[in-house]
């Protein structure tokens, strides 16, 4: 794994100021914000300057209970092409649910949502990144995330998991220690207990980032400053590895770019002062974490007596060496459905004001709820940037009361479609000039036939035929 030195998460809000920044070694992109044949001109740039970038995936759910979407996954490989990218990164996490596999509706979360950390959640876990691993033509890295909630029976700790995870299918890992920070918050998990162990080795880089404080919960919101606590926290792994890359997220609320270098100045101090007590302790340099690291160590996995085996098995052309154990462990059937049904309830919780499944956190589950159904709000608010023009001050209140009963079942352009025809068919919108504005909106981009099979897409035939006669 090469060393990517400091980077920043590249934004089209903040693309000029990125290429004027000094000191910038590589950048970071969203993956689904990224057309293989049309890639910004600003990238381009930063390419031609010699300056790497990382298509960072967020809707794969490798650790959903269903097998990866072969077409998310060549989407994402032929990103990595495009960008002529030396690895590139998910996340640990599941984004949907439901479906055939539970038989249950299929639920679209919107977000980044935790997996129990159980045997049969590791098992599934493990067959995705595998499966990922070999559709991939450069090697993967996967990334710990923020958690509001805490499943009950966990039987590891996010260290263990992480660690066996590796140590099964020699993935790479991204850690983020803005999440380690804000799983300490809201679940009382200890950061320095999760990097004593974690595979050091593995780490391909460190991703930091801000977000805020409220009535004693911690939103991951990539909006804010890069709170002390989270760089005491990269100085700490910093102390104990030295990462190949460390790279700035921003996805709100922009500042300008002088504060923006301020954080990744700060985000180098915090480095090297990690660097500097490593070697005032030890008396030498701290271990590398890149080329000279070959996956997993051999040494006894963290809360566990057996010792991790390892053979070193060979992978795609322009792939690096991966590591893997010698019997591979396939999920069956019964660990998909286990999870899946498990994962199916606490979504349909969140999203559609089900029962809360026994032994969660009500009052945490409703936070959740809430958060996610305001962060629906401002991304359909950004896909659909006229909808708030159109419904002025009443967008949110009126968008809000509509995602109680409509889950998001088709991504966030669908659910900006949805949201117009049951404004249209239920009268939500009184007559006059903004009903006539949505109208136009809505069938301008509508098309000639909604998706059928689905309650919001007749709420949609329905609206199309009472407008077209108006």
């Amino acid at each position: 794994m090469r060393r990517l030195g400091t980077g920043i998460g590249w934004r089209p809000e903040i693309a000029d100021a990125v290429e004027r920044m000094p000191g910038i070694d590589w950048v970071e992109t969203v993956a689904e914000n990224v057309c293989p044949g049309h890639l910004p001109e600003s990238l381009r740039r930063l390419r031609a300057r010699g300056v790497t970038v990382v298509p960072h995936g967020v809707s794969l759910g490798l650790g959903g209970a269903d097998r990866p979407d072969e077409g998310r996954l060549a989407a994402l490989a032929e990103r990595a092409e495009a960008l002529g990218s030396p690895l590139v990164t998910e996340h640990i996490a599941f984004v949907r649910a439901g479906g055939a596999l539970t038989a249950s509706p299929l639920l679209e979360a919107g977000h980044l949502l935790p997996v129990p950390r159980t045997r049969d959640a590791l098992d599934v876990l493990c067959e995705n990144v595998r499966i990922a691993q070999r559709a991939l033509p450069v090697p993967l890295a996967v990334e710990n995330i923020a958690a509001l909630i805490a499943w009950p029976g966990e039987e590891m700790t996010e260290g263990q998991f992480l660690y066996e995870l590796a140590d099964r299918t020699g993935v790479r890992l991204l850690i983020d220690v803005a999440n380690l920070h804000t799983n300490h918050v809201n679940r009382g998990e200890d950061p320095a207990e999760a990097l004593a162990e974690l595979p050091l080795e593995a780490i391909a880089y460190v991703h930091v980032a801000g977000g805020f404080e409220r009535d004693g919960v911690w939103h991951d919101s990539h909006a804010h400053p890069v709170p002390q606590p989270v760089l005491d926290i990269l100085a700490d792994l910093a102390a104990r590895v030295s990462p190949p890359g460390v790279l700035l997220e921003r996805d709100d609320d922009f500042p300008e770019p002088a504060v923006l270098e301020a954080e990744l100045t700060a985000i180098r101090a915090a480095v090297e002062k990690g660097g500097a007590e490593a070697t005032a302790t030890t008396g030498a340099a701290r271990p590398g974490s890149g080329a000279e690291a070959t996956a997993t160590t051999g040494a006894a996995r963290p809360g566990s007596g057996a010792e991790a085996t390892a053979t070193t098995t060979g992978g795609p052309p322009g792939k690096e060496t991966e590591t893997e154990t010698e019997t591979e462990t396939v999920a069956g059937p019964g660990a998909r459905q286990r999870v899946g049904l498990a994962q199916a309830a606490l979504l349909s919780t969140l999203v559609a004001g089900t029962p809360a499944p026994e032994g969660f956190d009500r009052v945490r589950l409703d936070v959740q709820a809430r958060a996610l159904a305001g962060k629906r709000a401002d991304v359909v608010g950004k896909v659909a940037p006229e909808l708030p023009v159109i419904l002025g001050d009443r967008y949110r209140a009126a968008f809000l009361a509509y995602a109680k009963g409509h889950p998001m079942t088709g991504g966030y352009r669908r659910d900006a479609l949805d949201f117009a025809a049951h404004l249209l068919a239920t009268g939500g919108v009184e007559a006059g000039p903004a009903r006539r504005e949505l109208r136009r909106w809505w069938l301008e981009r509508s098309g000639p036939a909604p998706r059928p099979g689905r309650p919001a897409a007749r709420i949609a035939r329905t609206a199309r035929r009472v407008l077209l006669r108006r």
